[in-house]
């Protein structure tokens, strides 16, 4: 199809031609020049405020876990994030959230809103009954180089190992409010596929040192302001740390 179409081109007359580069040189000098005409846009400039991403997970027809009381980790963490984005703006933190309502929202979703973001902090939170105080999850992939294109469904590859770092920030100030911590490596696929530092925060009951008994529910509004304080101390250090305004 090719040759043929080059041979056609070949022995089309010289004036067809001719009219042709008319036409184009005409065009030429009313819109300027066809390379400006298809130039790219211009690349947007990088957000000036700090941002951090919060995702409440679950929502919707996805409830999460039930608990003993009826609750539901759908609705733990949307309060949660509530009171959370609330501190963090008091703070001058730019906030943006995957979802503020009992929702149903992808996975896909979640990922593109982190990644479109910019932030310089991605918090994934979580709510569960069994365990104690606060777990903090960095993803488990191995540290990559950077690169300019990242795979999606290993983009946090490139960003783990200051995901570690945000990881050290947020269990320094959660312990310096007394709150139990765990620390671990996981596999989420949100977590894996978000291109920031991205750390998935799960929220336990508080209980007492040595003993299974629970001194503060989930969902004890106490507890929770706690929890989120701590958080927003470890952000502002974190900020800092970014130099960023």
């Amino acid at each position: 199809m090719r040759a043929t179409f080059e041979s056609r081109l070949k022995n089309r007359p010289r004036r067809v031609l001719g009219c042709f580069t008319a036409l184009v040189l005409a065009t030429l000098a009313v819109t300027g020049s066809i390379a400006v005409a298809q130039a790219p846009p211009a690349p947007q400039a990088p957000q000036s405020r700090f941002t951090v991403v919060l995702d409440a997970a679950h929502g919707g027809d996805d409830t999460g876990g039930h608990f003993k009381n009826g609750q539901l980790e759908k609705s733990l963490t949307l309060a949660f994030t509530t009171k959370l984005r609330s501190l963090l703006a008091a703070r001058g933190i730019n906030v943006v959230t995957t979802r503020d309502s009992d929702a149903t929202v992808d996975d896909n979703h979640r990922i593109e809103v982190a990644n479109h973001a910019q932030a310089l902090a991605c918090l994934s939170l979580h709510a569960a009954e069994s365990g104690s105080g606060v777990h903090l999850f960095a993803s488990s992939l191995s540290p990559a180089p950077t690169a300019h294109l990242y795979p999606w469904k290993t983009a946090q590859a490139v960003w783990v190992t200051r995901s570690l770092a945000l990881t050290g920030d947020l269990n320094s100030a959660l312990q310096h409010a007394s709150v139990a911590v765990t620390l671990g490596r996981t596999a989420l696929p949100t977590l894996d596929s978000m291109a920031c530092p991205a750390v998935a925060i799960e929220i336990s009951p508080e209980r007492i040192p040595e003993s299974a008994t629970i001194k503060s529910a989930v969902d004890d509004p106490g507890y929770q302001t706690r929890v989120a304080e701590a958080i927003a101390a470890a952000l502002l250090v974190w900020r800092s740390e970014a130099h960023q305004p």
